[in-house]
């Protein structure tokens, strides 16, 4: 039977098995570290959808998009923005900042960036190794802005009463 790994020693398996180097997160753009920050937000994001008991994927998936969308993420940000250290603040702010050659689709710039900033944080945090402080963040925003409500808070709620934010 194959041993148990932790994340840190996962993500340092996986380097190692696909050949990557270890590269300090600080040398990439803000833009990259969104890149890489939208990928790891959407997973944190569908583990908590799938974790809430089972349903239809396509149920799950909306759920997941509606968490995701620029305007939950500018929330999210700004609800645990007071939180920040100076460094991750910076971060963030660097990537609310960043020019992207995108554009924002169905959502306004103003959310669209600070979204883009949270991606960046998130992308930094994972990448600089800090799991906890990532998912305490993501947690307390979650619980902050209600995008994300406790079951037994759902339990209470006929499927009809729901909010936009609420899943």
């Amino acid at each position: 039977m194959e041993e148990s790994l932790s994340l840190d020693e996962l993500l340092q398996y996986y380097r190692k098995a696909m050949e990557m180097e270890e590269v300090d997160p600080a040398v990439y753009s803000p833009l990259v570290l969104a890149y890489i920050g939208d990928g790891v937000y959407e997973l944190m994001i569908r583990a908590k959808v799938i974790n809430r008991g089972s349903m239809q994927v396509n149920k799950m998936h909306k759920h997941s998009a509606m968490l995701v969308k620029a305007s939950a993420q500018a929330a999210l940000i700004q609800a645990i923005e007071p939180d920040l250290t100076p460094q991750e603040l910076a971060i963030y702010k660097r990537g609310r900042n960043a020019k992207s050659a995108t554009v924002a689709k169905h959502a306004s710039v103003i959310d669209y960036r600070k979204a883009t900033g949270l991606e960046a944080l998130v992308g930094w945090l994972f990448l600089m190794g800090q799991y906890q402080r990532l998912t305490d963040l993501v947690s307390e925003g979650l619980k902050r802005t209600g995008l994300m409500p406790h079951p037994e808070d759902n339990a209470r709620k006929d499927e009809g009463d729901k909010t936009d934010h609420e899943i």
